[in-house]
């Protein structure tokens, strides 16, 4: 216990690192609403402007464990130039990050959503270069702000045929994000350190988490997957809307 942080109730630090390898499984398994999940969960428990960026540290161990483990997987056409976009999109958001109504960007989270699960696919974007590179931009930029912005990629990638390439790429795709959102906060003067031992255990159970979750996505047909991640999302885009309209 002597390693949890100072400011953080053991029990709270227990609770967290018992909710990574859930919320991990999740994502492995559908893709998305484990991030959300735990930024949730973060910020009853933590001051949001610790939360960000000590959830940001834990996802790029979830991320990059599950890019590992489905690497064989990845789209790395759409991958390359949506990190380039990406960079320019952490540098935006790091700097008005503090300027900005963080309940208007997840009202307008919570509305693409709807449209992600119910709308026509947004096919446009794996092809086109320009696209790419924009949704990288205006992604990182989100969650340099909310914390929240797996849910807005992963919606980028529904014209992939594949539910294996969808969770790779994804993956994929947020660990780049996650390790310059971590380059940004360290810049801004975050200190890491105070939350390292608490990161390290989160980014451990996390994993495990991945490895179960990987063997539920395995198991599961293409239309059931579908099925499911539609469900997810609606749920997902219901609850950040009403963060936004209830006080």
């Amino acid at each position: 216990m002597a390693l949890l942080p100072s400011d953080l109730a053991p029990s709270f630090s227990l609770l967290l690192i018992f909710a990574s390898f859930f919320t991990s499984a999740t994502t492995a398994a559908f893709g998305l609403g484990g991030g959300a999940m735990l930024i949730a969960l973060m910020t009853t428990v933590m001051n949001p402007l610790i939360a960000v960026p000590v959830h940001g540290a834990v996802q790029l161990g979830s991320n990059g464990g599950r890019a590992m483990v489905r690497f064989p997987h990845i789209v790395w056409p759409f991958f390359i130039w949506f990190c380039i976009g990406s960079a320019l999109g952490v540098a935006i958001g790091g700097q008005i990050a503090h300027l900005l109504p963080e309940n208007l960007f997840r009202g307008l989270i919570g509305l693409f959503l709807i449209y992600i699960a119910w709308g026509p696919k947004l096919k446009a974007v794996l092809t086109s270069t320009p696209l790419t590179a924009l949704t990288g931009t205006v992604t990182a930029t989100i969650g340099m702000i909310t914390g929240v912005s797996g849910p807005l990629v992963i919606g980028f990638l529904q014209g992939l045929a594949d539910r294996r390439a969808i969770i790779a790429t994804h993956a994929a795709l947020m660990t780049v994000q996650n390790i310059l959102k971590l380059a940004a906060f360290t810049l801004l003067g975050f200190q890491f350190a105070t939350y390292l031992p608490l990161i390290l255990m989160m980014v451990a159970t996390g994993f495990l988490g991945t490895l179960v979750g990987s063997k539920m996505l395995d198991g599961l047909s293409e239309q059931i997957f579908r099925k499911i991640f539609k469900l997810i999302l609606t749920i997902l885009a219901l609850w950040l809307l009403a963060q936004t309209i209830l006080p």
